[in-house]
């Protein structure tokens, strides 16, 4: 039996969200076009026969600006301390210098394979020229070539992982796909709706606290806060009439229903709470 911890690391939108999913199978973290869309340390529990694969998926390395930044970036540094297996996920289209400027600074202590995704969008010099500059790398014991979104290489890239872990008993013995509660997926849920109906500064300066998550055998009752840093950001998100935010929960509670496998009742309130993004103690209360 075989077990451990595998972490993905990478720039934001190298497609680590999508990466994740198509390993687990499932859709666990949100994606979204826009940048700095995982905010949170994301566990997959991937268990077979043979092996149980811990995956995590963690927020794109920047330079924080604010408190929030500094807790993603806390989510990091965690995951690189409990790895036992690094994917470094690079976008192919993406400064290979720079990436690797990235990738160094992590001075990585465990096997680590470079992931070349989006490899559908690009051409076979380009890919055989980001093989050869990474697997010339220190921290580089492979170099698998994949899309993430066509879910192209998956299966090669898990039969190296699965190569990599140590031997070891299941971390966890039930066949839960995840460490986190439904309630935090709920809430992941709606803020990916907002990355896509929203443009510019919104996705950016909101938040989502899920207050009531009540499970009956035909309705999942739901209630949340959306959180807002700016009093003029309300008349955004509500629309004129209300229009945009009836969007917001038609579109959410499809995605949870599908989720959940239950039908949701969904009630979404507007709140707007100054400089959230910098204040410990309701960063701590959302979650971060």
């Amino acid at each position: 039996m075989k077990s451990g911890f595998v972490n993905i690391f990478g720039k934001p939108n190298a497609g680590k969200s999508t990466l994740l999913n198509a390993l687990m199978g499932e859709k666990l973290a949100i994606v979204s076009p826009k940048v700095q869309t995982t905010r949170h340390r994301i566990k997959g529990i991937l268990t077979d026969d043979n092996y149980q694969i811990i995956f995590s998926d963690t927020p794109g390395i920047i330079e924080p600006k604010y408190k929030l930044h500094e807790k993603m970036m806390k989510a990091v540094k965690d995951s690189l301390e409990d790895a036992d297996v690094a994917l470094l996920i690079v976008d192919i289209k993406d400064d290979l210098a720079e990436t690797d400027e990235i990738f160094s600074s992590l001075s990585l202590k465990v096997p680590s394979i470079v992931v070349l995704n989006k490899i559908d969008v690009a051409d076979k010099k380009k890919i055989e020229e980001a093989k050869t500059f990474f697997s010339e790398k220190k921290y580089c014991k492979k170099v698998i070539v994949i899309s993430a979104l066509k879910k192209t290489g998956i299966k090669e890239l898990l039969d190296e992982i699965i190569s990599l872990l140590p031997e070891g008993e299941p971390f966890y013995q039930d066949d839960n796909l995840s460490d986190l509660p439904m309630k935090f997926f709920v809430g992941e849920i709606i803020r990916e709706k907002i990355f896509y109906l929203y443009q510019d500064e919104i996705p950016y300066h909101a938040t989502v606290l899920v207050q009531e998550f009540k499970e009956k055998t035909t309705l999942t009752k739901i209630s949340a806060d959306i959180i807002l840093q700016r009093e003029t950001q309300k008349g955004i998100v509500l629309g004129e009439g209300g229009k945009m935010i009836k969007e917001l929960g038609t579109q959410a509670r499809k995605d949870i229903e599908a989720f959940i496998g239950n039908k949701v009742f969904l009630e979404l309130f507007v709140k707007v709470r100054p400089k959230w993004r910098d204040n410990e103690i309701q960063l701590k209360e959302y979650g971060y």
